[in-house]
């Protein structure tokens, strides 16, 4: 005669666990398994955060490049446009970062002294976790790493670790 408290399909019933000698629970074969799979799962995520961690970082390098490199080819420009006295050694190019942000000051064609800025700030390069730049002149060798220091022609990552893609930060 079967009993109406126990299940056909589990073999023990809720209300009877006790009594009749069924237990139920992980046994621990099954919880080894589990956390193992588990732990794999979590090494093999570690290396994907920290790709995508440096590649954020390289992202953001690349814009704080751009844009450097942007904002000395506007200061540049606006000289040649409105024909600014500066030192001929400087071939228009500014002297220091900083007068990105200090600006220059012009005379418009009404004849009123005006400001032009082209930097709000330096910005942050993100691999050194610093405000400093390596910079080259336009008299500086190709491929120097030394600044000459009559102008600012070129900004550069001045880092000696390597890339994602294999390339050097400083090459950029």
């Amino acid at each position: 005669m079967q009993d109406r408290h126990i299940g056909k399909d589990s073999g023990c019933s809720p209300v009877f666990l006790k009594s009749s000698g069924c237990q139920r629970g992980f046994t621990l074969i099954e919880v080894i398994t589990v956390s193992v799979i588990i732990a794999i799962l979590a090494v093999a995520t570690i290396p994907l955060a920290h790709n995508a961690f440096q590649r954020e970082k390289e992202i953001d390098l690349r814009r704080a490049l751009r844009t450097l490199r942007t904002a000395i080819d506007d200061y540049k420009k606006f000289v040649e446009e409105n024909k600014i006295d500066v030192e001929e050694d400087s071939y228009g190019y500014p002297e220091k970062l900083e007068l990105l942000i200090t600006g220059i000051e012009y005379k418009n064609k009404k004849n009123k002294t005006r400001l032009a800025k082209f930097l709000r700030r330096i910005p942050l390069d993100p691999i050194n976790r610093s405000y400093n730049w390596g910079l080259s002149s336009y008299q500086d060798k190709l491929g120097s790493r030394r600044w000459g220091g009559q102008n600012v022609w070129d900004v550069y990552c001045d880092s000696n670790k390597k890339a994602l893609d294999g390339s050097y930060y400083r090459d950029w």
